[in-house]
């Protein structure tokens, strides 16, 4: 028995927690949420990096990424840059090839998802040994702030009407803030042909088609302080038409 609970403890030190954080022109928001994520690591103990995927921001982002790196070290701060907007899932793929940790957390770096939240999603990976725990605003003490009724009402009836065609076993399926299993995620995101928004509910339903399994944690979602949506008429369009090609192929 002792034996046992040594080996968990060895493990546990072991685990390594990999950050992605794909950024476009997130200059005010990148040394907030740096400085939030090495704050609420520290305090919990846990080893990790952050990898930052800049893709060619005209605004400067990537220069802050490199005086942030100068002030916490190339081994916490790891820069991974492409030249252009290339989408999210193709961020990830880049950012997972130069990933160390065994875990990785995806998240927005515009300061909607709070890094406090980050040990919770630990704590309930290790307690019920999930592949895949998510960020979710429609159970417990999840919520979203700072957005007006028409955010709010696209939010719920995109997520109402996948509840129902798709039926993903997740309460929340459109969020982006998640904690997965590298192996787990390196797999998904093979099997994933979905961009854009609809890349992480396709995310969600693939794994639930492989078997995986899946974890809650509520979170309180608050709108962005610094810069502009990127949410728009032809993010909504596509995320519709991605909905129905995932209810007709899965």
């Amino acid at each position: 028995m002792a034996g046992s609970r040594s080996n968990k403890r060895n493990r546990e030190e072991a685990d390594k927690y990999s950050v992605l954080l794909p950024t476009y022109n997130e200059r005010e928001n990148l040394p907030l949420i740096v400085w939030l994520l090495v704050k609420y690591f520290g305090e919990s103990g846990y080893n990790y990096e952050i990898i930052v995927i800049d893709d060619g921001s005209p605004d400067g982002t990537l220069q802050i990424a490199e005086q942030l790196q100068k002030i916490y070290g190339n081994d916490k701060i790891v820069l991974r840059p492409r030249t252009k907007k290339l989408g999210l899932g193709t961020a990830y793929i880049h950012g997972i090839k130069h990933a160390t940790g065994n875990f990785v957390i995806i998240m927005d770096a515009d300061l909607s998802h709070h890094p406090k939240f980050i040990p919770e999603f630990i704590r309930k990976q290790k307690e019920g040994g999930f592949d895949l725990v998510s960020g979710t605003r429609y159970r417990g003490d999840g919520g979203v702030y700072g957005w007006d009724l028409r955010r709010k009402l696209i939010s719920r009836g995109a997520n109402y009407v996948t509840q129902v065609l798709l039926r993903p076993g997740a309460s929340d399926l459109t969020g982006s803030f998640r904690l997965y299993k590298k192996d787990v995620l390196e797999r998904l995101v093979e099997r994933c042909v979905s961009k854009g928004y609809v890349f992480q509910m396709e995310m969600i339903v693939r794994a639930r088609q492989l078997g995986y399994t899946i974890g809650e944690v509520p979170i309180s979602f608050v709108d962005r302080v610094y810069g502009e949506s990127k949410l728009g008429g032809n993010e909504i369009v596509s995320f519709l038409k991605g909905l129905l090609t995932l209810f007709a192929t899965t």
